[in-house]
């Protein structure tokens, strides 16, 4: 009998028996994420399944990201229910200003080797940089889970994707990614594993494999997973412990896996990308999108929110004056961590002094429900995820997604840019 995948291997274990692409699998979940988006819903389930209190309460974490602060009264009621539940059983909340639920899942330790993780909304995908099994699951899902301790997952089929060569000065992470999007499309992966291989893994430092993994999931697929290797343990070496240590878990492919598809990208060709709106599978070099004019520079998210994210982005603005006159330039720290590592670095200032609006550290714009939400017309470049009509508050804004070069670069500019096109612009 062949091999098995990554996932193959993960979920077997948390089945308790071998599992192969296709089967259904009753697995035991190590952590599970609700947001104060989706937990209200779960505790609707709960109610209505007969849940009285949770079976592993250790188990879950709640993170208030998407209402941060809250901007309405029903939504401050949502937050205060949640807060309600989880000190009557012990779960763990992220409060408001704590950050986004997926960058805390991992700087706060719960994403390691060998785990399986599942969070109510669709990014948890992005643990998968940590090799472990991570996947978005719905409200009832999570309720399902705070009953069991468990979850019902089809088996997917991987494509293994190998990345290869170096990335060129000024790419990175999202890049490879929007990379991935436009050879993939919307729905190229749709249930299917993105299994990382390659010598380019090696050149790639774990910001980076975090917004890939982020963004598989506009891919349509269940889940990404990078292999454990010396950048992946000196990143959870810095890490608290949360659970059992089974670092030493940490597994591999067996070399005569079967994949649904192979795919190679050199990371040498790999340029920046932008992907244009309403799809994040629309994309293009931004070479090809001269002087499209842009109104407001989004730096923040679970892609682009990071402490390199903003220093990339700072860089651009130093060298060359910061943002053109009329660009709003809108800054949301992905963490409280990071927020405070912003000001010892002197970054905050400076993004400051360059006129930007700082937001708490959560979901801010991204999602429409708080921070800085753009015109009707506005042209907005953006570090996020998604690009969908509608997605940032305005169905009428017009969102382009690129890397925090790019966004710095287009903020200066006014205008859709590479950095290293800048100085060659009249």
């Amino acid at each position: 009998m062949a091999g098995q995948t990554l996932s193959e291997k993960l979920l077997s274990r948390k089945a308790g028996r071998v599992v192969r692409a296709g089967e259904i699998a009753i697995c035991t979940v190590d952590f599970a994420l609700g947001t104060d988006a989706s937990v209200p819903m779960a505790l609707d389930y709960f109610d209505a399944m007969g849940g009285t209190a949770p079976l592993h309460p250790a188990q879950l974490v709640f993170a208030f990201d998407h209402y941060a602060p809250a901007p309405s009264a029903k939504s401050a009621l949502l937050q205060a229910r949640i807060r309600k539940f989880a000190s009557a059983h012990a779960v763990k909340v992220f409060d408001v200003g704590a950050g986004i639920g997926h960058q805390l899942m991992v700087e706060q330790g719960y994403a390691r080797p060998g785990r399986l993780l599942v969070g109510a909304d669709s990014h948890s995908v992005m643990y998968g940089a940590a090799g472990c099994f991570a996947t978005g699951i719905g409200s009832s899902d999570l309720a399902a889970v705070m009953m069991s301790g468990k979850v019902w997952l089809k088996v997917p089929a991987s494509i293994r994707v190998e990345l290869v060569g170096k990335l060129a000065a000024g790419v990175g992470g999202k890049d490879i990614a929007l990379a991935l999007a436009r050879i993939l499309g919307a729905d190229g992966a749709a249930y299917k594993t993105l299994e990382f291989h390659g010598d380019g893994i090696a050149g790639l430092d774990f910001d980076d494999r975090l917004t890939i993994a982020n963004m598989v999931i506009e891919m349509g697929a269940k889940n990404a997973l990078f292999p454990v290797d010396a950048t992946v343990r000196e990143y959870l070496a810095s890490r608290p412990m949360q659970g059992v240590d089974d670092s030493e878990d940490a597994l591999t492919a067996d070399d005569d896996a079967q994949y649904a598809d192979r795919i190679t990208l050199d990371l040498a060709t790999v340029e920046p990308n932008v992907a244009r709106p309403h799809q994040v599978d629309n994309v293009v070099m931004v070479s090809e999108l001269e002087h499209t004019p842009i109104h407001m520079a989004y730096l923040g998210t679970c892609t682009g929110g990071r402490v390199k994210d903003f220093q990339e982005a700072l860089a651009v603005l130093r060298a060359h004056g910061g943002p053109a006159p009329g660009v709003q330039l809108v800054v949301t720290p992905a963490s409280r961590e990071i927020m405070e590592a912003l000001v010892r670095g002197g970054e905050l200032a400076d993004f400051l002094a360059f006129g930007a609006i700082v937001v708490t550290p959560g979901c801010g714009s991204c999602c429409g429900t708080g921070g800085a939400i753009p015109g009707d017309g506005v042209n907005v470049v953006s570090t996020a995820n998604r690009n969908f009509k509608g997605r940032m508050g305005n169905a009428d804004a017009n969102i382009y997604l690129a890397s925090p070069q790019v966004c710095a670069a287009s903020a200066v500019a006014g205008y859709l840019v590479a950095p290293s096109q800048l100085g060659h612009r009249s």
